[in-house]
């Protein structure tokens, strides 16, 4: 079927009524030109110089406001208005992404250098490194030595026992909030300290920790000079973590629960299958995509905590693989030790390559975390059946 073609007046061009009042496709692009320019020029007006940060600014105003008025007066109001509001959300789309780029633009040119001149900063710790290997690799040009081989071991393994703890007490809290609980009393309880939880500071979760685990070790142990330094240890920082990490566990993972329909359910419990075995194999594996980001956001959320486990699991030069005993080193802890106490204080810079080479690590570290995340999502989301 083709276009409806009409005539406006005699003498004039035929108009498709499929295309018309619609914009041409290129007005976009002499607004944007005419605000750049406009831009450049008042930039220039009114600092007394060119400025690259508030060219950006006049022109993304102006571009904004030109392409409303230039809707209202070729089309209507109602898409001028349209208009505005998308523009209005790109724009805002594009300020959100400022810092992250800015982060990632900045650990990137800091830390990659340095990674890729000393990649054996990745497989050696502290322990032979000193204020005069730094000061004869600043002055006098030596190889850069030292790395955070255990501040890396140290970061998985305390990260890796926190999720062990947060995973199944947060998935059995929120399966018995959506699952058996009927809104009394203990269920509310359970919902006012989730959300208490999630606003806590770090470091109140790690003096929780360290607080928790001395008086175990005090009770048990005895209260020892020895007993007393056993506090410190990678498992007392993976409990402050978890405190941590619960609370999104929980609340991620009911909100996935409560979206599964109640048709599943009732088409279960219909066959006869019992209600522990409908949510293992029914609303479990249904929600295992949103659960399993949940769990991932809880692991990005600890990842990078510096102030419980500076608290709880001290801070070492040396790798130590077992977190249930002696102190242990996290990258965070690591990046911070070197940025406020650099190991020659006369000579700096070392400590900062190493420092912004451990960021760079972690923030790798927490993207793979993401990208693990999808894949088991996807592996084991429900498979599509039937025609």
């Amino acid at each position: 079927m083709s276009a409806t073609v009409t005539t406006r007046a005699e003498g004039t061009a035929p108009v498709r009524s499929l295309t018309a009042g619609n914009l041409p496709k290129w007005l976009w692009a002499v607004v944007a030109a005419g605000a750049l320019a406009v831009s450049a020029a008042l930039t220039v007006a009114l600092a007394g110089g060119f400025s690259l940060t508030g060219w950006l600014i006049i022109s993304a105003i102006l571009y904004i406001a030109g392409m409303c008025a230039v809707t209202w007066k070729l089309q209507n109001r109602r898409r001028a208005v349209d208009g505005l509001w998308r523009n209005l959300v790109w724009a805002s789309f594009l300020i959100a992404l400022i810092p992250l780029v800015s982060v990632l633009w900045t650990v990137l040119a800091q830390g990659l250098p340095t990674l890729l001149s000393n990649p054996g900063v990745l497989i050696y710790d502290m322990s032979t490194t000193n204020g005069a290997t730094d000061i004869a690799t600043q002055q006098e040009g030596a190889p850069l030595s030292g790395g955070f081989a255990h501040g890396l071991i140290g970061t998985v393994m305390i990260t890796l026992l926190a999720t062990v703890i947060s995973v199944p007490i947060g998935l059995m809290a929120s399966v018995y909030l959506v699952e058996y609980s009927r809104g009394g009393w203990f269920a509310r309880t359970i919902t006012f300290f989730v959300d208490v939880m999630t606003g806590i500071p770090s470091i109140v979760a790690g003096l929780f920790a360290f607080a928790a685990v001395q008086l175990v070790i005090t009770t048990f142990l005895g209260d020892g000079p020895a007993q007393l330094q056993m506090v410190k240890m990678g498992l007392s920082a993976s409990i402050a973590l978890s405190v941590l990490m619960i609370p999104v566990v929980v609340r991620s993972t009911e909100e996935m629960l409560r979206v599964v329909p109640n048709e599943l359910r009732e088409a279960s419990y219909a066959l006869g299958v019992r209600k522990w075995r409908t949510i293992v194999k029914v609303v479990l594996p249904t929600s295992i995509s949103g659960i399993a980001s949940g769990v991932t956001l809880a692991i990005a959320r600890v990842t990078g905590e510096t102030a419980p486990i500076l608290v709880t699991a001290g801070f070492i030069a040396s790798t130590n693989w077992n977190p249930f005993s002696q102190w242990m080193t996290a990258l965070p802890v690591y990046i911070y030790r070197q940025l406020v106490n650099p190991t020659a204080p006369s000579a700096a810079d070392p400590s900062q390559m190493r420092a912004w080479a451990a960021a760079l690590v972690l923030i790798v570290i927490v993207m793979l975390l993401n990208l693990l995340a999808r894949i088991i999502a996807k592996a084991f989301a429900p498979k599509k059946t039937g025609r």
